[in-house]
């Protein structure tokens, strides 16, 4: 019986890693598949629009789960984008318009840190990924980068506070924003 237990507590200490390791895991392969044919880092635009949607659906619903069916729809869109020519930012953007119409009809209006901070980093995202695709290839590839290592801060700032979403999906999303901003950042300069 004893070695049953030593057994048991084996197998859940090499399920324990993964059990850990998801969030990241996940990142690392969405940004992988962001990476599939890129070539211009405005392409990636939309992932910017992305990263404000999915916290702004957490906040205006009031449930953290909300910011994975909104990465969910958000990845769709990009997809769709990515594949067909289909212009996701717009989409994305009505979404989040709606999305604050919804948050103010459900009164998740307080804490600051909810719904009127991520409307305003909605804002801030949405300008920035409109303005990226007017740019040049170098200077609209760096903004996005930028922004995505900006939003990779607010991930990390929301994971420490455990604000908002779900500390998975702030692991998630940090490790996303970072390793696509990098590679846009050398897609940028080798241009």
């Amino acid at each position: 019986m004893a070695a049953r237990r030593d057994n048991s507590s084996e197998h859940t200490r090499s399920a324990l890693p993964l059990r850990t390791v998801w969030p990241a895991t996940l990142g690392m392969l969405v940004a992988a598949a962001t990476a599939y044919g890129l070539d211009d880092g405005r392409e990636v635009a939309p992932v910017v629009a992305a990263s404000g949607l999915v916290y702004l659906a957490a906040s205006a619903s009031g449930r953290r789960w909300a910011a994975w069916v909104a990465f969910g729809v958000s990845f769709g869109l990009i997809t769709l984008d990515k594949f067909t020519g289909f212009e996701a930012t717009p989409w994305l953007l009505g979404l989040a318009a709606v999305l604050v119409v919804v948050g103010l009809a459900g009164g998740h209006t307080r804490p600051w840190s909810s719904l009127p901070l991520q409307t305003a980093a909605m804002l801030v995202l949405g300008a920035t990924a409109l303005l990226a695709v007017r740019l040049d290839a170098t200077v609209g590839g760096l903004l996005v980068a930028a922004a995505l290592l900006g939003h990779a801060a607010w991930d990390i700032h929301h994971h420490r506070t455990g604000r908002v979403v779900d500390r998975s999906f702030a692991e998630f999303c940090a490790v996303l924003d970072i390793l696509v901003a990098a590679l846009v950042t050398t897609i940028a300069f080798t241009r």
